[in-house]
């Protein structure tokens, strides 16, 4: 079992310091999301009550979520996704608020014309991602299918932007609430699905590749193969070098996550048995953290998460409590409970593949919630905002264009102190088709982002 229960108090020396929060009654979806919108990012010490006596009578701050406010104190009309408990199509109405999107409407009148909890829990749910809908080739949910793409926010990090305008209205009201300060943060993540294009990759593999390039009368390819295996060029994905001389440059938090499954038709980095590539996940592991990159075929068959987690434990020598989904191949709420069967503590797959911005609304972390079990979970989610291969092969970016989308969405996360992270491929920046001149873009990225 691996649910846990959110506390109803945040400790403080001085009971009136409190954030006294009236609801009629309390259920575990209310729990959760009071404690990432009030706890985590609006970092108020708070408690949840039902107690109508108790909450007229207390002279501190305090706010009334329920459906019918009791006089003039701080109100916010709750709305019923909070207090059901099944999956359900939910009749959704997105409409322009505060230079972005909101729903979940309620009344003009109120001090907010919308219900930022249920609309920040359908969004760090995926409640959408629970409902009938069209998969992707991958068998993905495709961002065209999100209610945030369709309606025109999916650029914005709303619950971020609720949380925030919320936290005005409480610092307003109540001037000597104290609260916890974020700081903006960058994170710069990189997957190795092949080490390599050419090096390591056993003789059938080699001879096979060589053959493919003869009949398609790439002699370039052949050549440049042929000068790798005997040493006399760089591999083209060797780009490690460049990689840690950026991270040592921008002071950089980055995170690795290595391929290490069986070789399949969507799995094909070098063997994890082969000696060269275990040196290099040593060598990077003991400058960066490292992750598992569970494979594609780990979607269908689960056990071999378990089985490519051990394989890195052994290369590393440490526990392996990091992932991120292999093609971002991430169905609810099956692989994240198997990610936690795995003892894999954070997750960093909360992205889409085919657009840039923000998957579940938010650009901090959170836990994951089980909503087919209606109960919260201790696996950490951390939202990437950018990857390059949405750049060039899903948006058809060119180079120079990059920084136009990718710019706007760090003021975004700047404007509410998040965390903004992106995906790269080591292979991205090898300047190797498909990837001639993205080289300097992932330098131009870091530039702006870890300033």
């Amino acid at each position: 079992m691996y649910s846990i229960e959110y506390i109803y108090l945040r400790s403080s020396t001085n009971c009136t310091a409190l954030l006294l929060i009236y609801t009629t009654t309390s259920t575990p979806r209310l729990r959760y999301i009071i404690e990432l919108i009030i706890g985590d990012l609006i970092g108020v010490d708070y408690e949840l009550t039902h107690d109508v006596e108790k909450f007229t009578f207390y002279t501190g701050p305090k706010l009334n979520y329920s459906e019918k406010p009791f006089g003039e104190e701080l109100f916010l009309y709750s709305s019923r996704l909070l207090f059901e408990k099944k999956i359900k199509q939910q009749d959704i109405s997105v409409f322009d608020w505060n230079d972005t999107k909101a729903f979940f409407a309620t009344h003009p009148k109120y001090v907010l014309s919308f219900d930022p909890f249920a609309a920040s829990f359908y969004m760090v749910s995926r409640y959408e991602e629970y409902l009938p809908f069209t998969p992707d080739s991958h068998h993905r949910f495709d961002a065209s299918e999100s209610l945030a793409f369709q309606k025109g926010f999916l650029h914005k990090p709303v619950v971020n932007i609720y949380a925030k305008k919320l936290k005005e209205i409480l610092k307003e009201n109540f001037p000597d609430l104290k609260f916890r300060e974020s700081t903006y943060k960058y994170i710069s993540t990189i997957d190795v699905d092949n080490a390599w294009a050419y090096r390591e990759k056993g003789l059938l593999r080699t001879v096979g590749a060589l053959g493919r390039s003869f009949f398609r009368f790439d002699f370039r390819k052949i050549a440049e193969r042929v000068s790798v295996l005997l040493e006399r060029k760089r591999d083209p994905y060797d780009t490690y070098e460049h990689l840690f001389d950026i991270q040592r440059r921008y002071n950089l938090e980055t995170i690795y996550f290595f391929l290490v499954g069986n070789y399949g038709e969507n799995d094909k980095n070098v063997s994890p048995n082969r000696r060269n590539f275990q040196n290099l996940i040593k060598t990077i592991a003991d400058y960066c953290a490292t992750g598992i990159h569970p494979s594609y075929a780990s979607n269908e068959n689960p056990e071999r998460v378990r089985i490519e987690q051990t394989r890195l434990r052994k290369i590393i020598r440490r526990d392996i409590t990091r992932s991120r989904q292999h093609f971002l191949r991430l169905s609810f709420p099956q692989t994240y409970r198997n990610l936690i069967d795995c003892d894999i503590t954070d997750d960093y797959t909360m992205g889409f593949a085919g657009e840039i911005g923000f998957r579940a609304g938010i650009c901090s972390d959170f836990n994951f919630y089980d909503l087919d079990r209606d109960t919260p979970t201790r696996l950490r989610i951390h939202p990437f905002t950018v990857m390059d291969a949405t750049l060039r092969h899903y948006m058809k970016i060119k180079p120079a264009e990059v920084m136009s989308y990718v710019g706007p969405l760090i003021k975004e996360v700047r404007a509410v102190n998040g965390t903004f992270t992106t995906l790269w491929h080591n292979e991205s920046i090898s300047e190797m088709h498909p990837w001639a001149g993205w080289k300097d873009v992932y330098e131009d990225v870091v530039k702006v982002a870890s300033r």
